[in-house]
C-alpha cells in the first residue's frame, strides 16, 4: 500500500497555521479540528514546520506568558516529509525511527496531504482484515 491509498481514504485537506500565529491561537486551532498536530506554512503550501501538542507542553513547563509565544519558537523547522508514491511500510519505519506521529506529504514542494499514525494503524488494519478473509474464503473453498 502506498501512501497515495492513505490519502485517498481520507482526505488530503491539512490545516495549517502561520509561524507568527501564538500559542493561543494554535490551541484553539487544535481543540477546533480536534487534532494533535499542524502544518506551518507561511502561505499555506510549502512546509515550513510542524507543532504538536508535544511542543506545546514543553513550552509550558515554566515558560511565563506561554500563550503570547510564536510557533516558529517551538515548531520543529526539520520537518521529516513523505511523497504520495512512497510505501507505507517506509513510513511506518521512519515514524518508529524518529519517534513521531505525523508526517507531511509533499508533491513538487507543495503540502499535499498529512499522514499520522492514526491513518497508518487505521490503513495497516484494514490489509489485515482483508487478508484475513482471503485466507478463509481459500480455506473454505
Amino acid at each position: 500500500m502506498k501512501i497515495n491509498d492513505v490519502l485517498r481514504g481520507k482526505g488530503n485537506q491539512v490545516v495549517t497555521i502561520s509561524p507568527d500565529a501564538t500559542v493561543t491561537e494554535l490551541l484553539a486551532l487544535l481543540a477546533d479540528h480536534n487534532i494533535g498536530a499542524v502544518v506551518v506554512s507561511a502561505d499555506g503550501a510549502s512546509v515550513d514546520g510542524i507543532v504538536s501538542e508535544r511542543d506545546i507542553v514543553r513550552l509550558w513547563n515554566g515558560t511565563p506568558d506561554a500563550g503570547e509565544v510564536r510557533v516558529s519558537a517551538i515548531m520543529t523547522s526539520e520537518v521529516a516529509t513523505c511523497g504520495p508514491d512512497e510505501h507505507i511500510d517506509d513510513l511506518m519505519r521512519l515514524m518508529t525511527d524518529r519517534r513521531i506521529r505525523h508526517v507531511p506529504v509533499v508533491v513538487d514542494g507543495n503540502l499535499a496531504g498529512l499522514v499520522s499514525i492514526g491513518d497508518v494503524v487505521k490503513s495497516r488494519i484494514g490489509e489485515l482484515e482483508f487478508e484475513r478473509e482471503q485466507l478463509s474464503n481459500y480455506i473454505s473453498s
